[in-house]
């Protein structure tokens, strides 16, 4: 049995299941991505931007944006459809990220693995530069 939730798009209540939404939302979707969908199968209409398919269909654009996120609407059958990267926002057509931020945090981490071995080297060389001192007990 689910567990009883509000709905984060109308704050209605409802048992949440499999969809995070309640199913009145959940309809509003669906019919939503019903209208896109059918739009952007005529031929004519593939080519067409965000703006261009918020205008005919009347769908919100983050709604729009979020189907391509979702992969219920794929770039690659419509070419001009994109969402912007997490991290700064440059428009992407796949993945979280962009490569540019995809690259920075590779660096980034790249570098924190050279400190951390770095510390590493340091501690061992410490470690056995005190392990040579000798010490000497007087017996009195």
């Amino acid at each position: 049995m689910g567990e009883v939730a509000n709905c984060p798009r109308c704050n209605g209540i409802f048992i949440k299941g499999s969809s995070v939404v309640c199913p009145n939302c959940k309809q509003k979707e669906e019919s939503d991505f019903q209208a896109v969908y059918t739009f952007m199968r005529k031929k004519q209409n593939r080519t067409a931007v965000v703006a261009e398919i918020v205008a005919k269909t009347g769908v919100s654009e983050e709604r729009i944006r979020q189907f391509v996120k979702q992969k219920r609407l794929h770039p690659s059958q419509f070419p001009n459809l994109d969402y912007p990267c997490e991290k700064c926002g440059t428009s992407i057509s796949e993945g979280r990220i962009c490569k540019g931020c995809r690259e920075d945090i590779t660096r980034g981490v790249a570098v924190d693995e050279r400190n951390k071995a770095l510390e590493n080297r340091k501690r061992a060389a410490e470690k056995e530069r005190v392990s040579r001192t000798y010490y000497s007990v007087e017996n009195d």
